[in-house]
C-alpha cells in the first residue's frame, strides 16, 4: 500500500521554526519527486517545495524562498520540511504528496497524499 504519514506540525511563535517530516512507504522512493503542498483556510491550496530524490533538485515557492528548505532521508524514505522564520501568514495544513504534478516550474499537483499535519504561526 502506497502511503505517506505526515508529522511535526504545531503552533509556534512568528519568527519560530519548526520541521515537518513525510515518511514514504509501499513504492521506490528513488524513483519519486516528494512535495510539499499548504492549504489555508478559504484559500487554493499552494504548492510549497519539492525534492527530486534520484538527484536531490528542489523547487521552492517564491513564498517560502530563502526561509524553508526541503531535504530527503532516502535510508528512511523521509523528506523533511525545515521552516524557519515563520509567518502568521505560513499558517495552513501541510501535506506532502509524491507523483507530482509540475507545470511551467510550478508545483501544482500530486497523485499520492498524506493526511496532513496543522501548522499555525501566531502573531
Amino acid at each position: 500500500e502506497v502511503q505517506l504519514v505526515e508529522s511535526g506540525g504545531g503552533l509556534v511563535q512568528a519568527g519560530g521554526s519548526l520541521r515537518l517530516s513525510c515518511a514514504a512507504s509501499g513504492f521506490t522512493f528513488d524513483d519519486y519527486a516528494i512535495g510539499w503542498f499548504r492549504q489555508a483556510p478559504g484559500k487554493e491550496r499552494e504548492g510549497v517545495s519539492y525534492i527530486t530524490n534520484s538527484d536531490g533538485s528542489t523547487y521552492y515557492a517564491d513564498s517560502v524562498k530563502g526561509r524553508f528548505t526541503i531535504s530527503s532521508d532516502n535510508a528512511k524514505n523521509t523528506v523533511y520540511l525545515q521552516m524557519n522564520n515563520l509567518k502568521p501568514e505560513d499558517t495552513a495544513v501541510y501535506y506532502c504528496a509524491a507523483d507530482l504534478k509540475v507545470v511551467a516550474g510550478t508545483l501544482v499537483d500530486g497523485h499520492v497524499w498524506g493526511q496532513g499535519t496543522q501548522v499555525t504561526v501566531s502573531s
